[in-house]
């Protein structure tokens, strides 16, 4: 059949992640090889409106791979949010003559675009966050390189607190959800690991952990707090109101952001930014690109964004059975 689309657009728009710029290089080679013409539009939804745009090539996309944060940079638009906004977004994607947009991000990003695709613009979704919190799919750009970036800073804090027979309190990034947190807790044996899908009981998760930490012999303790269960300084305080002992208190914010993506990261981002333009070029589109088993599938918009995605009890019994004489889970106490 032949091939309809002539020109596409892509973005990326909210939290940048590590791998957005491989996923942009894909997007733009693999609309080169289906004779389809790419047009870079900047900082996001906003850059839209504003028609903030670039013309893109193979070339201009060459050794961008290996890049953290995005060549197109990324903003948030309160504009967007508004039906004015909205038209005049339309309005630029007909003066460039459009077909699509490609639109690489999180859940605000999928918000919108399922708002510019309400208005006759086609739109194909690609998952890019670090809290790998979209329920659509199992996995999201820019996750592993987060969860390497923690795994890496935390090692050297557990250097120092070894050192000097310290308690340290790690926060670290994933909106309202827990994944970075867990994952990264269990491949640091931390000490607890508290997350925003489990209520929080301060004596059970936190005090006797490190009281059992520390009769079964051990003089150092790590506590990874996601951030969507609160302050890490706050929670700092509680330890050394309950115990006695004073922890340090690092958060380790935007930097698990930056860096350069991971091989998974690149490798994903590429077939992401693959398939979602061979979904425009097949004459789908209104989609979002996730992964299920390993395996890449398109999930119609308005679906994937009433799916939820819930932590894995199964970690938690990971973190259970490797943690130094702590007390039962109760899987009661878990959502999902």
């Amino acid at each position: 059949m032949e091939n309809k689309i002539k020109r596409i657009g892509v973005l990326t728009s909210g939290g940048d992640s590590p791998g957005m710029n491989a996923a942009v290089r894909a997007v733009v080679r693999t609309a080169i090889s289906c004779g389809v013409q790419c047009v870079g539009i900047r900082r996001g939804w906003q850059g839209l409106i504003n028609s903030d745009f670039v013309q893109l090539d193979a070339a201009s996309v060459g050794h961008i791979i290996g890049k953290g944060g995005t060549i197109l940079y990324t903003a948030r638009s309160e504009d967007f949010l508004t039906d004015k906004g909205r038209q005049r977004a339309v309005s630029t994607c007909k003066m460039l003559g459009l077909d699509g947009i490609v639109a690489i991000g999180g859940d605000g990003t999928f918000r919108g675009a399922l708002a510019l695709s309400r208005l006759g613009v086609p739109v194909v979704g690609v998952p890019a966050t670090i809290d790998n919190d979209i329920g659509c799919s199992n996995y999201t750009i820019g996750f592993d390189t987060a969860c390497n970036t923690a795994i890496d800073c935390i090692d050297k804090l557990r250097d120092t607190m070894q050192s000097h027979e310290r308690c340290s309190v790690v926060e670290v990034m994933g909106r309202n959800a827990g994944f970075l947190a867990l994952y990264v807790g269990i491949a640091v044996g931390a000490t607890a690991v508290l997350v925003p899908e489990r209520e929080l009981d301060f004596e059970r998760d936190v005090v006797e952990r490190i009281r059992n930490a520390r009769l079964a012999g051990n003089t150092h303790f790590m506590i990874v707090v996601a951030e969507g269960v609160g302050s890490a300084v706050e929670i700092g305080k509680q330890i050394h109101e309950a115990i006695g002992i004073e922890p340090r208190v690092t958060v380790l914010g935007h930097i698990q952001r930056g860096g350069a993506p991971s091989a998974r990261d690149r490798e994903t981002a590429t077939r992401m930014g693959y398939f979602a333009v061979r979904s425009f070029v097949e004459g789908r589109g209104n989609c979002i690109i996730g992964t299920r088993e390993g395996e890449m599938v398109e999930i119609p918009i308005e679906e994937a964004l009433t799916m939820k995605k819930y932590l894995q009890m199964e970690r938690y019994k990971v973190l259970e059975a490797v943690s130094v004489s702590v007390p039962k889970v109760n899987p009661n106490d878990l959502d999902g």
